[in-house]
Parts: structure tokens; C-alpha cells; sequence
């Protein structure tokens, strides 16, 4: 959920007609050795779909004007998140007044690309507009705000997302409430009200809840699965459940990924990897960046080995685009390519991963 990369694609030279006569080679073999289709690197995407998964990227928009990045994306995934551009400030900067411009360049650049598009997110604590944040709100009152903002931005992506993040860092690490102006105001059914009124107005479009720290066992997890748990008995619409997992190498790796999915799977809902990123103290050393390859693809297969783990999106996939850096000082290095957009050994262990599990 946070705010969110350059270099060209390496392809297979074309032989010359000139190599063609030197290696003796007929005109028309050479002709269709030239064909960028059959030269083209296997990607990530091309590797996850072989599972009946996706593997992503997401994208802010002024990343978009990094044509080099923009490309890459384009080419190596089959997925993307908006970083910003569907948060509520930016839909809904007065109040009943709409503005998709963001959203609408990452859903238009999306369908150019051919990249499946995730919609996030419906309702956050953050980058509220200062109307809403700083407004005196009945109940009621803002129910009814809610239903409006849910509604009018889901129509207007409706066939064009595939999911969206409905209700976004709802809980605290100890697993209580998180206590944001929904809450407060209104209480814990505001959730249960966002997905219905998110289903009524996209039938179609899958519907999740999402948040960090909530990759391994414990009270947070915890919470998200009773919750869910209890929306599906009393039959609200909620199809998934998204794992941020913004991980970090110094805090240790969540061992229990792989059997928290599938408990949550076995709730009779699809699990993703949404905001995939692994950051570590600066500087990175050799170790370090092979420490991170290792956690890489044990998320990897820690989603492959669970049918219901539909998909990976990184948060960014290049140290150059990364939020990192402002977020926390002195870490970074978190992504599967550098500023460069030069593979990392992450990049490697990913590809690995999904190789291994195809054979």
C-alpha cells in the first residue's frame, strides 16, 4: 500500500543474411530464426502462468514516464497495482466530485500491455482527503459517504479490475481494530457494509481485505481469519485475502507463510501476495543480496505449493522506483532489480523457484 526503475530488454540478435550465407543456411530458415517470438526470454509471467498464477508489478504513475520501466513492466509481468492512483484522494478530492484521471492512466496503460489490473484501495486510514479526515461525521453521514465513494469508483473500473482491495489495514498488531475514522464512527460493521456495497456495484470483480504483517501466525493473522471466518457464515460477499508482505531481512523470515495461505484457502477463499517487497540494511554485500534471493523464492513456493495462492505482485520491481528509501532510513535494496533495472540474485532465485515447480 505504499507509494511506489530503467533499462531495455535484452533480445536475441537477428542473423544477417550475410551469417546466414557463412554458416549455410537457407534464406528462409534464416528468415524464421529472426522472429523475435521465438527469441523472446521467458518471463516470470510466462513461468507463473504455467501454475495457473500471475506474477505482477505495481506502478505509480510518474513511473509510467520512465519509458525504459514502463516497458519492462509491460513485458515481464502480467499484472499490475496502481500505487496511488485509486486511493481515495485521488477519486474523490471534494466530496461527490470524482476524478479517475490517475486510475484511468494505469487502467488504459494496463490494457495496452495486456496486464490483468488490481484495484486498490476502496478504504484506507491514509491519504484521505482533508474533507473527509477532517469532517464532523454522524454515523449516518458517513455510511453514506462510504456507500457513495465505494460505489461510483467501483462502476467506473467495473470490467476493467479483476479484484479489488476493499477494506485496507483494518486491524492492529495485537489484532484489535485499527481505530480509523470508519471505526470510530460507525463501528465494525463498516466492513461487512464496504464488500456488499463493492459486490453490488461489480458482481464480477473479486473482493479482498488486505494488510502487512499478517504472512506468519499470530494475533493479526489471527484477527483477519476470524474475521473472515465470520463474514463468509453470515454470507457477505468476500473472496479474498491479500498478504502484503513487506518483509525485511533483519526481522526474520515468516517460516509459517506457506500454512497461514493455506489456512486462510481453506476458508474457501483465494490468498495473494500483494505488496511484495524484502528491504535490508544498507549497504548490501553479497551476502545480504543471497540472503534475500532465499526468502524470494520461498515465498514463491510457499504460494505455488497452495492452489488457492492465485498470484505474486511486487511492490515495484526495481530498487530505482522503490518507497523504501524515504520510508526507512538507511534501508533499501529491496527489489529483484537494481536502479539499473541489471537482474539481482532475487531475480535468479524467483525464476528458479517457478522452474523447479514446473518440473
Amino acid at each position: 500500500m505504499r507509494t511506489l526503475a530503467r533499462g531495455p530488454r535484452r533480445t536475441a540478435a537477428v542473423l544477417t543474411a550475410s551469417a546466414a550465407l557463412l554458416v549455410g543456411l537457407a534464406s528462409a530458415p534464416a528468415a524464421e530464426a529472426a522472429s523475435p517470438h521465438r527469441h523472446r526470454p521467458v518471463t516470470l509471467d510466462d513461468l507463473a502462468r504455467q501454475h495457473g498464477r500471475y506474477f505482477g508489478s505495481a506502478v505509480d504513475n510518474p513511473e509510467l514516464a520512465d519509458t525504459a520501466y514502463a516497458d519492462l513492466l509491460g513485458a515481464e509481468f502480467g499484472q499490475t497495482t496502481p500505487g496511488n492512483g485509486m486511493k481515495w484522494d485521488a477519486t474523490e478530492p471534494q466530496r461527490g466530485v470524482f476524478d479517475f484521471t490517475s486510475g484511468d492512466e494505469i487502467a488504459d496503460y494496463a490494457k495496452a500491455k495486456g496486464l490483468k489490473l488490481r484495484g486498490h484501495t476502496l478504504l484506507w486510514h491514509s491519504q484521505l482527503p482533508s474533507w473527509l479526515s477532517s469532517g464532523s461525521w454522524t454515523a449516518e453521514e458517513l455510511r453514506a459517504v462510504l456507500k457513495t465513494h465505494i460505489t461510483q469508483v467501483v462502476k467506473h473500473y467495473r470490467g476493467k479490475v479483476f479484484a479489488w482491495d476493499v477494506a485496507n489495514e483494518i486491524m492492529n498488531e495485537d489484532g484489535t481494530y485499527r481505530e480509523n475514522i470508519f471505526y470510530k464512527t460507525i463501528g465494525p460493521s463498516y466492513i461487512a457494509d464496504a464488500l456488499r456495497w463493492a459486490h453490488a456495484a461489480d458482481p464480477k470483480v473479486k473482493l479482498y481485505l488486505n494488510d502487512y504483517n499478517v504472512e506468519g501466525t499470530g494475533a493479526k493473522s489471527d484477527a483477519y481469519y476470524t474475521l473472515i471466518k465470520q463474514l463468509k457464515a453470515d454470507g457477505v460477499p468476500i473472496d479474498g485475502f491479500g498478504m502484503q508482505a513487506h518483509l525485511a531481512l533483519q526481522y526474520g523470515f515468516p517460516y509459517q507463510l506457506q500454512q497461514n495461505i493455506q489456512r486462510f484457502a481453506d476458508l474457501g477463499v483465494d490468498v495473494a501476495i500483494t505488496e511484495l517487497d524484502i528491504r535490508m540494511v544498507l549497504p548490501s554485500d553479497a551476502t545480504t543480496l543471497a540472503r534475500q534471493a532465499d526468502w524470494y523464492s520461498q515465498v514463491t513456493s510457499a504460494c505455488l505449493a497452495v492452489r488457492r495462492c492465485v498470484g505474486i505482485t511486487l511492490w515495484g520491481y526495481s530498487d530505482g522506483h522503490s518507497w523504501i528509501p524515504s520510508t526507512f532510513p538507511g534501508e533499501g535494496a529491496a527489489l529483484p532489480w537494481d536502479e539499473n533495472l541489471r537482474h539481482k540474485p532475487a531475480y535468479d532465485a524467483i525464476h528458479a523457484a517457478l522452474t523447479a515447480a514446473r518440473s
